[in-house]
């Protein structure tokens, strides 16, 4: 391959739409294993957010796809590899990115800790207004409140 041809496909691959419209390849090898990475994306997004038994699994898998961009990018920047190669890497390359993006989208999320935060906080809520209506605004003045006289 010409040094111009590899700066081109070096290019397309950090361009920043390089990712609109591409696909995410139906299975990809990573660290020697082939994994069907369309599949497990496509059933990590139809979820919305990751659950925390999967969390861990998909946090691996983000590293790992990240770990196998960097090795085919190096391959296309220094290996001694056709025009037609170059152009698979390429194309793997942007498939990993989609793949990348699609689960960074989904952050941290974790509804079973949201649930829990807004049930505690609609109690907190809750407790509030029984106290201004029984009229014991200042809960922590050791019963002394509003109305009770404290004489």
């Amino acid at each position: 391959m010409k040094e111009f041809e590899r700066k081109g496909l070096i290019e397309r691959t950090e361009r920043e739409g390089a990712t609109v419209g591409a696909d995410i390849p139906e299975t990809i090898e990573v660290q020697g294993e082939d994994v069907d990475l369309q599949a497990f994306v496509f059933e990590i997004k139809k979820r919305d957010t990751v659950p925390a038994g999967e969390r861990e699994r998909v946090e691996r898998a983000k590293k790992n796809l990240r770990r196998e961009r960097l090795q085919r990018k190096q391959r296309l920047e220094e290996g001694d590899i056709s025009y037609e190669e170059g152009e698979h890497l390429v194309e793997a390359i942007i498939g990993i990115d989609r793949a990348l993006n699609a689960l960074e989208q989904l952050g941290p999320t974790d509804l079973e800790r949201e649930v829990e935060a807004q049930e505690t906080a609609d109690r907190k809520r809750w407790m509030r207004f029984l106290q201004k209506a029984l009229g014991n605004e200042d809960a922590s003045s050791g019963g002394v409140g509003v109305g009770r006289g404290g004489n």
